[in-house]
């Protein structure tokens, strides 16, 4: 069914907002494009087959790229010299080449001529045959979706999990899937998002959440799926391709048929201070392997509502929406791929309180009819009063019912108290579903009217987005993110983590990911 508008936009407004955001981003791309970073080059090489750690557990990724970075730095590409070495030393493999070359056995030089065309030509046949493995879990899950069935009912019920040990995370996520959850999300181990690096293997010990590991997401993608064929809906799983590894995290999520995860484009900037320019140049490879995967995004505006008042900052949600879905499109991503996040984070003890997130809500839910909207539950209000935060979680699953939102986080009453038990899920999927069962069809009744209350804050909103978005083209995205603009923490950019890993890409930069993933060959 078509959606149909229930707000009063003034399409010219609209039309602005998304110009300016695509001015605003503009140069932004241009930078991602001129830059590369020891994570792209990375995955790159993930993407090409090289997997696996040295006995101290840092991945061969790692050893051999960092190999390559000492002789001849990454502004060139690994791609070339990494198979040149192979090509003309022997080296059985890439695993076999990185041990070597963490000995110190192995020196590493640009091709050029003949060699380097052999080189690049070996480069495009194995990151080929990786996008290749990405290509097949994409038509997999097609195919499962299509012989087990979609849940029926929209939004779509997401819920977390995160005990630290993938071995318990597996059941808990089963039964979760059997109360009711349509999406897993696996928290990511505390700090991750600061580690240089993916830990191999299956990993039993995490703070406040799992590791993100190639093994810990083919164990809960194969787990999922055995109760995916016992409900009879497909379970969807969700991790985070954020931090230091992002692209990294994205590959490995594609090889191993993760379906959503997230990926702002400035969360990592400005809540765990990764410099802008890493990150800008991070996310959009990672963003074009979740288009080439089939991953929905989920974007992190949500965020900026615990640090900032979600009444006076609610337009910069709304200007970071826009943003993401300018760099989400740029890399290729389709409507349909972007979840872009919002929150339900008003003061409860404000006046209208619930007639502003309706507001908002709605506001998201027309500038962007065709994305599967993430709905975050309150965190910032909730005090330890677990009757109130009930109460508060039955209203937050109201709005989303009421606006049509796509992806409804589930919220705990127990938030900021302890971390949920099992019985606190249970009766937070009750919260739920008697909203969904009793409301699931307010989406198609509710129209406020027009210069009404609800129809005038969504206006205003997006007006105040607009003069944002202005002083954005005048002064620069990076400086603006530098003065504090969203979630008011100030990254300036030439500051902030992983900046060492950035490299202005030589004019021999010769990358077989990015040459397939810019161009759609292969």
């Amino acid at each position: 069914m078509a959606h149909q508008p229930r707000l009063r936009l003034d399409a010219d407004v609209v039309a602005r907002a998304r110009g300016l955001a695509r001015r605003a981003g503009q140069p932004v791309v241009d930078i991602a494009r001129s830059h590369t970073t020891v994570s792209v080059e990375r995955a790159t090489l993930r993407l090409a087959g090289l997997a696996g750690a040295d006995p101290d557990g840092i991945p061969w990724v790692n050893r051999l790229v960092d190999a390559v970075r000492e002789d001849v730095g990454v502004a060139h590409g690994v791609a070339a010299p990494v198979f040149h070495a192979l090509a003309s030393e022997g080296h059985s493999d890439l695993v076999a080449l990185a041990q070597k070359a963490a000995s110190g056995a192995v020196r590493f030089t640009v091709p050029d001529g003949r060699a380097d065309a052999e080189a690049r030509k070996l480069a495009r046949a194995a990151v080929s045959h990786g996008l290749e493995v990405v290509d097949a879990k994409r038509v997999e899950r097609e195919r499962m979706v299509a012989e087990i069935g979609d849940p029926q009912q929209r939004p779509w019920i997401y819920l977390i999990v995160a005990t630290g040990d993938i071995y318990e995370d597996i059941p808990q996520a089963q039964a979760a899937a059997r109360a009711g959850a349509d999406v897993i999300a696996v928290i990511r181990s505390t700090g991750q998002s600061l580690l240089d690096y993916v830990p191999e293997g299956a990993t039993r010990e995490g703070f406040a959440g799992t590791y993100a590991t190639g093994e810990n997401f083919r164990l809960m993608r194969a787990a999922l799926d055995e109760t995916s064929r016992e409900l009879g809906r497909y379970i969807r799983l969700t991790n985070y391709a954020s931090g230091l590894c992002m692209p990294e995290i994205a590959a490995l999520a594609g090889l191993n048929r993760l379906d959503m995860m997230l990926n702002d484009s400035m969360y990592g900037i400005l809540f765990r201070d990764i410099n802008p320019i890493r990150t800008f140049v991070d996310q959009r490879f990672s963003r074009q392997v979740h288009s080439r995967a089939g991953i929905i995004i989920n974007t992190g505006e949500d965020n900026y509502l615990t640090t900032a008042d979600a009444v006076e900052a609610a337009h910069t949600v709304t200007v970071s929406q826009l943003l993401n879905e300018f760099f989400a499109h740029e890399a290729g991503l389709p409507d349909e791929l972007l979840g872009l996040g919002h929150a339900f984070e008003i003061n409860p003890d404000l006046p209208d309180s619930f007639r502003l997130e309706l507001a908002h809500a709605l506001l998201a839910r027309e500038l962007f009819p065709d994305a599967p909207l993430k709905w975050m539950p309150p965190t910032k209000h909730m005090t330890g009063d677990v009757f109130r935060g009930y109460l508060l979680d039955g209203f937050f699953n109201l709005v989303g019912s009421m606006t049509g939102q796509g992806i409804l986080l589930v919220g705990m009453m127990t938030e900021a108290v302890v971390t949920p038990w099992l019985s606190d899920r249970d009766l937070a999927l009750q919260n739920v579903r008697y909203v969904l069962n009793a409301c699931g069809g307010l989406a198609e009744d509710f129209h406020p009217p027009a210069g009404g209350f609800i129809d005038s804050r969504a206006n205003l909103v997006l007006c105040e987005a607009v003069e944002l978005l202005e002083k954005i083209c005048d002064d620069g995205l990076l400086q603006a993110i530098g003065e504090g603009t969203f979630g008011i923490m100030k990254r300036p950019a030439d500051g902030g983590r992983g900046l060492d890993g950035v490299e202005k890409r030589a004019g021999d930069y010769f990358n077989p990911a990015v040459e397939i993933l810019d161009g759609g060959e292969g």
